[in-house]
C-alpha cells in the first residue's frame, strides 16, 4: 500500500508520544515524508485553546492525525470519569477548532470502539453510534470521543470541511502500556506470563471462563489502515478499523503461554466476571478502499513481546 498524498505536506501527529501516534510516525517516516510535525506536550498543550490556535497560525498544516487522547485501562476510566470527559474532549474540541479556522485540507479525528453501545449488535456497524447506552465504566471518555467524531462530522456537513473520523479496536504493539494496574489485557496479560516465567509459578490466572471474544489489531496495522483512510476516505460517518478477526481470551491466553515459554498450567477463574460476550467491528466500509491484511495475532504477539524485552519495558513499567 503506497501513499500518494504529497511527501512534502505538512504532516501534525497529535499525540505522536502515545502508542498510535508512534505508529503513525514510524509509518510516515518508512513512506518517506519529509515534513512531519510531531511535538511535545511541552511544545503543545492541547488543552491550551490559545497555545494550540498559536501553533496552527505558526504552521502551515495540511493534514492532522488527532491520536492524543488521555487513555487507561478499566480502573482508571470508571474511578476518574471526569478528568477523562474534561481532558479528552478539550483536546478535541480545541484541535479540530484550530484546524478549521487555519485552513487543514484534512483532519482524521481516532476514536475508539469503546464508544458504541455497550449491548451493540456484533459485529458492531458504524450506523451502531448512539442507539442504545453506552459501558458505564467508560462513559466519560466514550463520550468525549463521540464529540470529536461529531464535530469532525458538522464541521464537514455545515462548511464542507474535509474531517473525518476513524475507530479503531483494541490495539497492541511496541509503544504499549505494560504498567501491572494500568494496562490493557495484552501488555497486562504479557507482563504477567512473563513474570511467571521469571519467578518459576506454575500456574497463571485468568479472570473468568476464558469463553469471551475479543478482536485485536497490531499499531502498525493500524497505521497502515489509518494512511489509506487519509487518503482514501471522506465520508462523514465514521470509518471502523480493525482486524475482522477475534479470538477467545483462552486462545489469546495460549497464544501469549507460548509466546512467553511460560511452561505451567492455565487456570481460569470463572467467579469473575466475563464481560460482553463478544466485540467485533464490522469493517466492510475499511475493506472497500482498498486491501488491508493486518498480521495474524500470533505473530504480532511475538513481535512485541520482542519488543518488550529489548526495550526492558518489564523492569521499567512498574
Amino acid at each position: 500500500m503506497k501513499a500518494t498524498i504529497d511527501k512534502d505536506a505538512n504532516i501534525l501527529i497529535a499525540g505522536a508520544r502515545g502508542l498510535v501516534g508512534a505508529g503513525i510516525l514510524r509509518k510516515l517516516k518508512r513512506e518517506g515524508f519529509s515534513r512531519i510535525l510531531a511535538p511535545t506536550h511541552a511544545e503543545l498543550d492541547y488543552l491550551n485553546q490559545s497555545v494550540v490556535h498559536e501553533y496552527f497560525s505558526k504552521n502551515r498544516i495540511n493534514l492532522v492525525f488527532f491520536a492524543a487522547a488521555k487513555v487507561g485501562g478499566i480502573l482508571a476510566n470508571n474511578k476518574f470519569q471526569a478528568d477523562f470527559l474534561y481532558e479528552n474532549l478539550m483536546m478535541a474540541t480545541n484541535t479540530i477548532h484550530a484546524a478549521a479556522n487555519y485552513g487543514v485540507d484534512k483532519f482524521l479525528f481516532l476514536g475508539s470502539s469503546c464508544i458504541y453501545p455497550k449491548l451493540a449488535p456484533q459485529p458492531i456497524r458504524e450506523d451502531s453510534l448512539l442507539t442504545s447506552s453506552l459501558e458505564p465504566t467508560n462513559e466519560g471518555y466514550a463520550i468525549a470521543k463521540i464529540a470529536g467524531l461529531k464535530l469532525c462530522e458538522m464541521y464537514q456537513r455545515q462548511y464542507g470541511k474535509n474531517f473525518i473520523s476513524a475507530m479503531p479496536t483494541n490495539l497492541y504493539g511496541p509503544g504499549d502500556n505494560f504498567h501491572p494496574e494500568h494496562s490493557h489485557v495484552i501488555p497486562g496479560m504479557m507482563r504477567r506470563f512473563h513474570e511467571a516465567k521469571l519467578n518459576g509459578l506454575k500456574e497463571v490466572v485468568v479472570w473468568g471462563t476464558g469463553k469471551p471474544m475479543r478482536e485485536f489489531l497490531h499499531v502498525d496495522d493500524l497505521a497502515d489502515a489509518l494512511l489509506m483512510v487519509l487518503e482514501k476516505y471522506e465520508g462523514a460517518e465514521t470509518i471502523n478499523v480493525g482486524s475482522g478477526v477475534d479470538c477467545t481470551i483462552r486462545e489469546l491466553a495460549e497464544m501469549m503461554k507460548s509466546v512467553t515459554g511460560f511452561t505451567g498450567k492455565l487456570v481460569f477463574d470463572a467467579s469473575k466476571p466475563d464481560g460482553t460476550p463478544r466485540k467485533i467491528l464490522e469493517i466492510s466500509k475499511l475493506k472497500a478502499l482498498g486491501e488491508f491484511s493486518p498480521r495474524p495475532l500470533a505473530q504480532g504477539l511475538a513481535e512485541t513481546y520482542r519488543w518488550a524485552l529489548e526495550n526492558k519495558v518489564f523492569d521499567s513499567a512498574r
